[in-house]
């Protein structure tokens, strides 16, 4: 008989135990193969998970299909709210295991993995109180009673990545239950473990069987077939440009479902000479690079600062970006953890050897940090040309170009040059500069005078090969419903 559940100690004693099958229909299920998840910390394997193929893809999306046909779709937004915020305290209630979990199996510190499981619980409170408020509009048209109602779409499958696993999560399932939808969300086979942990909650809390079913699973195996279902109608997916385009492509040959991408980004920091506080300027700058060992999408790769200021702000930067440990993430001085994987640690590596080739300059950093686990040094680069590839392509790691600027415009032109446009920072004492540059910059997200600043209020997505469609906020919503349109003739004719 096949063991679904592991015991698993992380280095500060803390245990856990963990059911590792596949949760479809409110169980935990065998799936076709297992899957070893790794400590990136250590290169040695945390536990064995089960992994989804084509036919358990189809299990869960039968198991939601039906869930949203037998009842799901017309249940009343009050009951959805209820369960979302029973969901919510069991998040805060296991808190700690899913934070021990999120560090065992992501490599982040522990303090960073207890800050995302406290967002997940107000991610789903704050789409909890959207699930009685939805509504649509009444229109004035000519004789006619014309009104707007809006619908769930139905099953929604949801693909996620492994830099922030459990806050993924909720950003894709949160908005989609809160609109009568049902989802199956798989993970990255990288990092399912917080992701499992949570599925036991979701039953706990009372959620009706197939509303929300939880996978594991490859890309090119479960996540090819979930994009491809025919009884899927949406899909979720944040990751690569490259996946990206595979799933648009996985829609068009079956069903054109409705999709929202969230894909790379090489997001310019702009720093103005007349910037107020130096030292703030350096600790987002800095922040906004280094925060999960470089390992976000929106990360501020690119760094502009004008010339007056250039050379006091790289010797600011190198201090700080030298002084946050790096180290193992249950270490309460660590800031920065291992990369994901070794392949992952090499790649980066390869980018490093790259820039030096090309002519920038290594200013700091550039090299493996022990023998153990994937650890890599806060790296920045200087003298970057503006077709160099460190300044083209996403490294997705603690790697950091520095460049000087001139004049606005100039600056404007060389943060715009570039196929994505997921966000951007802009350092100023000077609030019409500020409103103009954020207008000019061609991004999703803009951040004044701070770096990294995402929550469940405001919108996130991005502009060009970024993606496109918005998670968070009221935004959200549109992704997860459809308007019907209704027409009522209320004239006769005599």
């Amino acid at each position: 008989m096949t063991t679904l559940v592991a015991n698993i100690t992380a280095p500060d004693g803390y245990k856990v135990t963990l059911n590792t099958g596949l949760f479809i229909n409110n169980d935990f299920v065998v799936g076709a193969n297992t899957t070893d998840t790794i400590n990136p910390s250590t290169g040695k394997v945390i536990a064995s998970v089960q992994a989804a193929e084509s036919k358990q893809v189809d299990l869960a999306v039968q198991a939601a299909h039906k869930a949203f046909y037998g009842g799901w779709k017309q249940s009343d937004g009050r009951k959805r709210a209820r369960l979302m915020h029973k969901l919510a305290d069991l998040v805060d209630r296991d808190s700690d295991d899913l934070a021990h979990l999120e560090t065992l199996d992501n490599g982040k510190p522990l303090k960073n993995a207890q800050r995302d499981v406290a967002e997940v619980a107000n991610y789903f409170r704050y789409f909890a109180g959207f699930a009685d408020k939805l509504h649509g509009k009444v229109i004035d048209a000519q004789g006619k009673l014309s009104y707007t109602v809006h619908e769930p779409i139905g099953v929604c499958g949801a693909i996620i990545p492994w830099n922030f696993p459990i806050v993924m999560l909720s950003w894709k399932i949160a908005p989609a239950v809160c609109t009568g939808n049902c989802v199956v969300l798989k993970t990255s086979e990288m990092t399912p473990l917080s992701a499992l942990k949570f599925a036991a909650l979701v039953k706990e809390a009372g959620f009706p069987p197939g509303v929300i079913n939880i996978i594991t699973g490859y890309g090119h195996l479960a996540g090819d077939a979930l994009a491809r279902h025919m009884k899927v109608d949406k899909i979720a997916f944040t990751g690569s440009v490259a996946t990206g385009r595979a799933i648009m492509k996985a829609a068009a040959e079956s069903n054109l479902k409705k999709i929202t991408l969230e894909l790379g980004g090489k997001s310019p920091n702009i720093v103005f000479d007349d910037v107020e506080n130096m030292d703030e300027a350096v600790f987002y700058s800095t922040f906004g690079i280094y925060y999960n060992a470089g390992q976000m999408c929106f990360a501020t790769s690119r760094i502009y600062v004008q010339e007056g200021i250039y050379d006091k702000f790289v010797e600011n930067f190198k201090k700080m970006a030298q002084a946050g440990k790096v180290g193992c993430p249950f270490d309460k001085a660590t800031f920065q953890g291992p990369q994901i994987s070794e392949a992952h640690l090499k790649k980066i590596m390869g980018y490093i050897d790259t820039g030096k080739k090309e002519g920038a300059t290594c200013s700091l950093g550039g090299n493996r940090v022990g023998n153990t686990g994937y650890f890599l040094e806060p790296t920045v680069f200087t003298d970057v040309k503006p077709d160099a590839t460190i300044m083209k392509e996403e490294i997705f790691g603690p790697v950091v170009a520095i460049c000087k600027f001139k004049d606005t415009s100039d600056v404007i032109r060389q943060a715009n040059d570039t196929p994505f446009g997921l966000a951007a920072a802009v350092f100023t004492s000077n609030i019409t500069r500020a409103v103009t540059v954020s207008n000019a910059l061609e991004a999703g997200s803009v951040w004044v005078n701070c770096t990294s600043v995402v929550n469940e209020r405001n919108p996130f997505g991005g502009y060009k090969q970024s993606g496109f469609g918005r998670e968070n906020s009221n935004y959200a919503l549109d992704n997860y419903t459809q308007v019907k349109s209704i027409k009522i003739n209320l004239s006769s004719k005599l």
